[in-house]
């Protein structure tokens, strides 16, 4: 089979940077898949500009490939009866869509049965490309979409030339009423802003006038720009992961360029610097000697012999967002952190307003105080009461910068805008800190607050959220979470994991539930263990082992999926637990509520013995930890066995019989107090 290079170029006007990212590897993926679909397997490059979409292949199939289709139909004797072909016979034919004469025989398994098969002839690649490329395009699924002209088709931005070509040839497609040709465009601003590309040509053309394909080498273009800035100047640029994927996707011709602002927007603090330049004009922030300077880089697109006017239009800009800024920043310092307004602003219909979260976050937060004060004391130093009074302090101001005037232009710096004014204004440092980490973490890797007393205001905050939306209705489902409940129990529980506190669902549900109308608490607590499930991230009897053990606490509830983990995942843990279900299994019909006497007296063999001994030693000792327990109960594997092969627990003796099981069921009771053993699958 004979092969071409094909290249093909969607140019379009200019794509929207994070739509784009966010599906670039299933559009370079995609291609490969349609053709697969179309029996035209090759390799292939994929790249793309803000104005271009561009697929390259050096071995580009002319033909399909043909393809091969064999159908088996009936057994001979079911296709045939007294040498008349019956009804399976006749539906099989139809089905391969010929006269039942031209069915042919052969053998599959030890029946001959009725065969069929045909070729389906490969086509000219050029005749399927215009199809295949429609269904590429149509597999973007960039989000909101748009129409132009009269067209009913739709794309992410307006389709404006396309370049098709099989090695010299230009291929006859039409998409979006836009016919094919071997003209390319340039960049908007080089001197030929467009012209005809071969394969070979095509990337050199390009760079010509002022377009750089490769996205990887866009990148390395801006990377050295800024390595040189800093390097003449000084300085250290933050390079942003995001930001420079973003750069990258909205450039043709890169180019770094170093501006400035008045020294006097420092008095700011640097995230709002910060987050005018990179989410509003994708600058880079600038830093000497480890503080923020007033310069940024700006990385321009523009192909100019003068530079400088770039700088000068990019610091233009940015002063008056700057400016609006500070104007802000000195009228929220003059009114002072006030939650005055919040009864205004609706939380969820059926919880009320912002006030009323606050109120309720209060009583949560005296509850939890109540649990962890000794902890909190001894931590801080400071008084019960001090420690208290600071807590509720901090609820109360946390959501206060909700009514600022920063938050309200930049409402990514909610909780942080309250930390500085609160610094600002003389507030604990533990209260100022708290309102900063109130939203912590924001997901399943982010950054947990610094210390247990924020963290108690940032749990208050995250169950009552949890809490009143359960008691409204608003239960996440499937995919659905729209108010990320999911997150704020994996928030709860990577707090009481990482500080080693405790966090006792059942006692949390009888406490909190008289703060909210009356709901279905069994619903949230299922919800709670299916995060823990998904959490643990390890062999799923091993929770379901610990978690029927009845233990609510969940940090104990980790503490003892990871100890009876590191036990399952041992290389002899098969061998170990078939003795120990034996052992579940023997306990079965015994009451575990119940005192579980053993007789010594009734001791008939010397197993029975060494084997109450050695379960007395094990219990009569104390473990730092819950795998050194689960160790010395498991250590008992060899006694138990030896006393399965010598003793007969049941027995025709009824006390003896009884005595025995207790002592059996005792050893699963001491399992069953850190997990069941029985729920455990190898």
């Amino acid at each position: 089979m004979s092969n071409a290079k094909l290249l093909l170029e969607i140019g379009v006007e200019e794509l929207p940077a994070i739509p784009l990212l966010k599906i670039l590897d299933k559009i370079e993926k995609s291609w490969g898949e349609i053709l697969k679909k179309y029996r035209l397997n090759c390799d292939y490059s994929f790249d793309y500009t803000p104005r271009r979409l561009t697929i390259k292949s050096e071995n580009f199939p002319l033909m399909q490939e043909d393809k091969v289709i064999e159908l088996f139909g009936p057994p001979l004797n079911i296709a045939y009866k007294d040498n008349k072909p019956t009804g399976a016979a006749i539906g099989f034919a139809k089905k391969c869509g010929v006269d039942i004469n031209e069915l042919s025989t052969t053998t599959k398994g030890k029946s001959e049965v009725l065969y069929y098969k045909s070729v389906d002839k490969g086509v000219e690649s050029q005749k399927l490309i215009e199809q295949m490329v429609k269904e590429w395009l149509d597999s973007m699924s960039f989000g909101k979409m748009m129409r132009w002209g009269d067209l009913k088709e739709e794309f992410i931005r307006p389709i404006r030339w396309v370049v098709a070509l099989l090695d010299e040839k230009v291929i006859p497609i039409e998409l979006f009423n836009v016919k094919a040709s071997n003209q390319s465009h340039f960049h908007r601003f080089a001197p030929n802003t467009k012209g005809v590309v071969s394969y070979e040509d095509y990337e050199e053309k390009l760079k010509e006038n002022s377009v750089i394909l490769d996205s990887n080498q866009r990148e390395e273009i801006v990377l050295d720009g800024i390595k040189e800035l800093e390097q003449e100047h000084n300085i250290e640029v933050e390079k942003d992961r995001a930001l420079l994927n973003e750069v990258v996707a909205i450039t043709e011709y890169p180019k770094a360029l170093l501006g400035s602002f008045d020294e006097k927007f420092l008095e700011l603090p640097q995230e709002v610097i910060i987050t005018s330049m990179k989410e509003h004009q994708r600058y880079f922030p600038v830093f000497k000697d480890e503080k923020l300077a007033n310069k940024f880089v700006v990385v321009s697109n523009a192909v100019t012999d003068d530079y400088s006017k770039i700088v000068a239009g990019n610091e233009k800009v940015l002063r008056p967002r700057l400016e609006d800024a500070l104007f802000f920043y000195h009228n929220d310092l003059k009114r002072g952190l006030s939650t005055d307004g919040l009864e205004l602003v609706q939380f969820i219909d059926g919880l009320g307003s912002l006030k009323d979260k606050i109120e309720r976050e209060k009583q949560i937060v005296e509850i939890l105080f109540n649990i962890y004060k000794d902890k909190l004391v001894e931590a801080f130093g400071k008084s019960e009461d001090e420690l208290k009074e600071l807590l509720i302090r901090a609820i109360n101001l946390a959501k206060a910068d909700l009514m600022s005037e920063m938050v309200y232009e930049f409402t990514e710096l909610q909780g942080l805008m309250g930390y500085y004014y609160a610094k600002a204004l003389g507030e604990d440092d533990l209260v100022a800190l708290a309102i900063k980490e109130q939203y912590m973490p924001t997901g399943d890797n982010a950054e947990l607050p610094s210390n247990l007393f924020s963290s108690l205001v940032a749990m208050s905050i995250k169950l009552d959220t949890l809490f009143g939306l359960f008691s409204v209705g608003q239960i996440p489902t499937g995919s659905r979470d729209p108010f990320a409940l999911r997150r704020a129990v994996n928030g709860l529980i990577r707090i009481a994991t990482t500080y080693d506190i405790p966090l006792d669902i059942d006692e949390l549900i009888a406490k909190l539930k008289p703060i909210y109308k009356e709901f279905d608490t069994n619903t949230l607590k299922s919800f709670i263990i299916e995060r823990i499930n998904k959490l643990a991230r390890v062999n799923p009897s091993v929770v379901s082992a610990v978690l029927a053990s009845n233990e609510s606490d969940i940090n104990e509830i980790f503490k003892k999926i990871d100890a009876l983990d590191k036990i399952v995942s041992s290389k002899d843990a098969k061998e170990l637990f078939t003795t120990f279900k034996r052992v579940a299994n023997i306990s079965k019909n015994v009451d575990l509520n119940k005192e579980l006497k053993v007789d010594e007296s009734l001791f008939e063999k010397a197993e029975e013995k060494e084997l109450y001994n050695a379960f007395k030693d094990v219990t009569n000792k104390e473990y730092s930890n819950y795998k050194e327990k689960l160790d010395a109960l498991f250590s008992l594997k060899p006694i138990l066995d030896n006393y399965f092969d010598n003793v007969m627990v049941n027995t025709d003796d009824a006390n003896l019989k009884q005595n025995r099981q207790n002592l059996i069921a005792s050893i699963y009771k001491a399992f069953r107090d850190i997990a069941d053993i029985k729920e455990i699958s190898i």
